[in-house]
């Protein structure tokens, strides 16, 4: 299980700087209103810009990795922890600090995390699965995403749509890194033409691409303190679901149970505090916010 930990860490830390590095870069090109062409080309000559994208590539090879050798119930909670990554971070290299309030929370996060994971014990690790449990988890979630983008367009923007958008955001993901897992164990069970030839590989790039959209909606429409939260909790509540339902995972219940909620509590509470942060809006917002606010302006802000 050591494996799947330190790569499924591995990309939580990867996306954590990825998403500072880009926010770092972005602050430093031209703004515009409108759609601008030249963006790319400015991102370009960024070398700041270009180490993130490393980044991301990293995150993406180590999460494919941690899905081939561990548990999705395992790889996928991990994922949490890339919002207080990317806070400790971005008090490095944004020229912002984290209060107290908000090493609090990041504790906070990690606390829960470890709870969860403890009185869970995730465990199996199925490397096929049948259509018979395909067909019906994408159905749902297809459903389920299609459902969230309808309410979001009819509400207007605000915490609501921003929770919607991120909720369908996080059953994209979770969506995503199931189907990654089939696609990985048929790279190395049968080569790199059966990994292009079979479904699942489209799928996960499809899910992964609308993901990409919607958390950009998620951001454009309302506080990060709304879709953060819903983002986190729900790609970790839907991988656990899938895992489950589609790899034939378990976790351990009765007794058990009541850690788990406690430590799933710890978590929400961790990354709502987090998003109220002004640091985090800094990395979420297209106008540069002073990330250097006291505990003060932490505790008394609340939305965007």
């Amino acid at each position: 299980m050591l494996l799947p930990v330190l790569f499924a860490l591995g990309a939580a830390l990867s996306n954590a700087l990825a998403t500072v590095l880009q926010r770092k870069a972005a602050l430093t090109v031209p703004k515009s209103e409108g759609l601008r062409v030249g963006l790319i080309a400015d991102l370009l000559r960024r070398p700041v810009w270009l180490v993130g994208i490393v980044a991301v590539i990293t995150a993406g090879v180590c999460q494919a990795v941690a899905l081939a050798t561990g548990p999705i119930t395992v790889v996928q909670p991990l994922f949490v922890l890339e919002l207080p990554l990317a806070l400790v971070i971005a008090a490095a290299l944004l020229q912002g600090r984290l209060s107290r309030a908000g090493w609090l929370a990041v504790g906070t996060v990690v606390v829960g995390l470890g709870v969860v994971l403890f009185a869970a014990s995730p465990a199996g690790n199925r490397t096929q699965v049948p259509m018979t449990h395909w067909i019906p988890a994408v159905a749902v979630c297809v459903a389920a995403v299609a459902a969230l983008v309808v309410a979001a367009l009819r509400r207007p923007e605000g915490r609501g749509r921003a929770a919607c958008f991120g909720l369908a955001t996080a059953i994209s993901y979770a969506m995503t890194a199931a189907l990654m897992k089939t696609s990985m164990h048929t790279l190395d069970d049968r080569g790199i033409t059966a990994f292009f030839t079979t479904w699942q590989t489209y799928g996960f790039a499809l899910f992964g691409v609308c993901a990409l959209f919607f958390l950009e909606n998620a951001m454009q429409s309302g506080p990060l303190v709304a879709s953060q939260p819903a983002l986190t909790l729900g790609d970790a509540c839907v991988s656990l679901a899938l895992g489950i339902t589609v790899y034939a995972e378990y976790v351990r219940t009765g007794w058990w149970l009541v850690p788990q909620l406690l430590g799933a509590a710890l978590i929400a509470a961790g990354v709502l505090a987090l998003s109220r942060l002004p640091l985090a809006r800094a990395l979420a917002t297209e106008e540069k916010e002073q990330p250097g606010e006291d505990t003060a302006a932490d505790a008394g802000t609340t939305a965007t």
